[in-house]
């Protein structure tokens, strides 16, 4: 049974992305796309859930450490309704506060530094959001 879902770690540069197993329990990153624009990047991604077979989408939803939702948070909603408009899958958001952060001290860890780090930065947050979601919402036995 798919159970894929793709992730999106929407940036006005760049846009991290995941997606997981067919079994919707272990999340990947597959990298990052710069088509210039929020309505190129919503048809890119858009593309890009139906190439991989995704059966939903999980938007990072950037809020405020207490919860609220600022400017930013505004910008990734009118993202996700372009894609909705795009799309007849399930759009959902996720709560990403700190995953830049967790992906920063990663890359720390592992000593990764240079040209190519913001782009791992954003792909590895893709990840972490859609491993985050995953391990929050699991896909019951009857989906």
């Amino acid at each position: 049974m798919n159970r894929r879902v793709l992730a999106i770690d929407y940036g006005d540069v760049r846009t991290g992305l995941a997606v997981s197993d067919l079994s919707g329990f272990l999340a990947s990153g597959i990298g990052t796309i710069t088509p210039g624009g929020m309505r190129n990047t919503a048809v890119e991604v858009a593309r890009i859930a139906a190439e991989r077979m995704a059966v939903r989408i999980v938007v990072g939803l950037p809020r405020n450490m207490d919860g609220t939702e600022g400017e930013r948070a505004q910008t990734v909603r009118a993202f996700a309704a372009l894609l909705a408009e795009l799309t007849d899958l399930p759009i959902l958001f996720y709560d990403e506060r700190m995953t830049t952060m967790e992906a920063q001290r990663f890359l720390d860890y592992t000593e990764s530094y240079g040209k190519r780090r913001k782009a791992a930065i954003d792909t590895l947050s893709a990840q972490i959001i859609l491993q985050n979601y995953l391990d929050t919402h699991p896909f019951a036995d009857t989906d």
